[in-house]
């Protein structure tokens, strides 16, 4: 199985936020600094009037989102994941969060798939931090596609948001457009014997390798989970029914993102044995390739992790 290369997810959300500014004249941007990299410089080009460059002060431009939202607006501020998520967090708690304000936070070059930027610039706990603020829809698109169908819900939907991007360029999986809804999983590919639940990037390398497995007798139900919270609680009960088996794979620290939202499900509604395949160290630079491989991120070690499930008592 081959997937068509398409522009990253970030490109999808710079290009995207354009198309609704002429749409939506209470719409704002802010970005930290790094507006070249999360695409949102598309926006302050277009719309310099709504535009607004913080500079690196990601706590101060959480607090202005959330006054800018106060008057009435839509807003959308961005930085790369670890810097929104981390150094913001007291303001998104309090005056994003606790407030409901309708800010919807995009962090760009999330996970380990950034590459040679290195540690440092990597988001390996932002969609834990943003799951644990209550009124957070979070949401991780796979492709250009789903990415401007996340991008638009956002806008069109009351509340805080956080959306993670990312950098490389992403397999296009939805060649014939995403039927994209807040809070409902896509099935990209049935089975009988597992189903894999993941997002993000994971979403082309989890398909590749369900082919792979159904070469060998196992076949793997595949969802793409890329709403986390709300999450599809009915799609993880017809799961655990149905297959019996769950493998939740995610380029996200196991213990706090999609896995963790996907035990919780189960265990209320249905439970059944499963599996969590994702990071569980901080990672290192290199070639992105590279450093998915190393980290377990690509399609065998997915088909490995999938494998010793099937085989569990």
């Amino acid at each position: 199985m081959e997937f068509e290369l398409g522009p990253a997810t970030r490109e999808a959300y710079g290009q995207t936020l354009v198309e609704l500014g002429s749409e939506m004249p209470n719409l704002y941007v802010l970005d930290a600094d790094l507006s070249k990299s999360t695409m949102t410089h598309h926006f302050g080009k277009a719309f310099p009037d709504r535009f607004f460059n913080v500079g690196i002060s990601e706590a101060n431009m959480v607090g202005m989102a959330a006054g800018i939202a106060a008057a009435g607006n839509v807003v959308f501020a961005s930085s790369f994941a670890c810097f929104v998520m981390c150094k913001g967090f007291d303001q998104l708690r309090l005056a994003v969060d606790y407030s409901g304000a309708n800010v919807k936070i995009v962090g760009s070059h999330g996970g380990i798939s950034i590459g040679e930027d290195g540690v440092s610039q990597m988001g390996h706990e932002d969609l834990g931090l943003a799951l644990s603020l209550p009124s957070f829809t979070v949401i991780l698109p796979c492709d250009e596609p789903s990415a401007r169908k996340a991008v638009r819900a956002a806008a069109e939907t009351e509340g805080p948001f956080y959306i993670r991007v990312g950098r490389p360029k992403a397999p296009i999986v939805y060649k014939e457009g995403c039927d994209f809804h807040v809070g409902r999983s896509i099935q990209l590919r049935d089975g009988r014997d597992l189903t894999i639940i993941t997002n993000g990037l994971q979403v082309s390398e989890s398909l590749i390798a369900a082919e792979s497995l159904s070469q060998k007798g196992i076949e793997a139900r595949v969802l793409d989970m890329h709403t986390v919270r709300p999450l599809d609680h009915d799609a993880v009960e017809q799961a655990a029914r149905e297959t019996g088996r769950i493998l939740v794979v995610e380029e996200h620290l196991v213990w706090t993102g999609l896995g963790a939202q996907v035990a919780m499900s189960a265990a209320e509604r249905k439970p059944c044995k499963i599996a969590f395949h994702g990071l569980r160290q901080y990672a290192e630079s290199g070639a992105p390739r590279a450093v998915l491989e190393k980290y377990g991120m690509t399609a065998p070690a997915i088909e490995k992790t999938a494998i010793e499930l099937f085989k569990r008592d």
